[in-house]
């Protein structure tokens, strides 16, 4: 089942640190050995975020996320479609610029739910503050093929952003473990990562080094 109250939520998105973004069927595959590693090596929160394939293939994969994010106790997030996180019985969901409104996807979703905004400049993130939402993304730091329309906006944006976002941030776009510890150093307690975790031969490795770049900003940091 999914986390009962909001506050259980909240307490979950206030201690998380790393956040994996995954398709249904990653590399074609079915997801549960790679989000098993994921989880097992310290992710705190999982995005759903398919583009490709029909609403029945999703959401016979959602089953095997939501399954495994009560597993580990970790949030369970859907990309763009609040309807779909409420069939899904996810956690919450992430929109971004161009997507449902923080707004209409609260009204969807409820008081309880986490919902979390894509950011790409200080003026987006100034912005943020108006809406109804629970944590931003800061990104991509560097150009990635999964935002290939997207320039980077650099580790200015995080240094901006650890000094000045409203609600806690998840710097993500194109970090790995030989990176990470650049944008902690620029002030990110909290990072998101793609192709990091689900191309990496040894998942739960790859997830236990972002948490060691990670632990210089301190596990239990601030909540913004």
């Amino acid at each position: 089942m999914p986390e009962a109250h909001g506050p259980l939520r909240r307490e979950r998105l206030r201690t998380a640190r790393l956040y994996f973004v995954c398709e249904a069927l990653p590399g074609g595959r079915e997801p549960e050995a790679l989000l098993h590693a994921a989880l097992g090596g310290g992710v705190d929160i999982v995005q759903l975020r398919e583009k490709e394939l029909g609403r029945e293939e999703i959401e016979r994969s959602a089953q095997t996320f939501r399954r495994l994010c009560d597993t580990y106790s970790t949030l369970f997030i859907v990309n763009d479609d609040p309807w779909l996180a409420r069939t899904c019985d996810a956690d919450g969901v992430h929109v971004g610029q161009d997507d449902t409104s923080p707004a209409e996807a609260r009204e969807v979703l409820g008081p309880e739910a986490i919902i979390g905004l894509s950011t790409h400049s200080e003026e987006q993130l100034a912005a943020s503050a108006a809406q109804p939402i629970d944590y931003v993304s800061v990104g991509p730091i560097w150009e990635t093929p999964t935002k290939a329309e997207r320039p980077g906006v650099g580790l200015g944006l995080v240094e901006h952003a650890a000094a000045n976002a409203p609600h806690p941030f998840f710097a993500i776009g194109g970090i790995d473990p030989g990176n990470a510890a650049d944008i902690v150093a620029a002030g990110a307690q909290r990072l998101g990562v793609v192709r990091a975790l689900r191309d990496a031969d040894d998942p739960a490795a790859v997830a236990e080094a972002l948490r060691g770049a990670l632990a210089a900003a301190g596990e239990a940091a601030p909540g913004a």
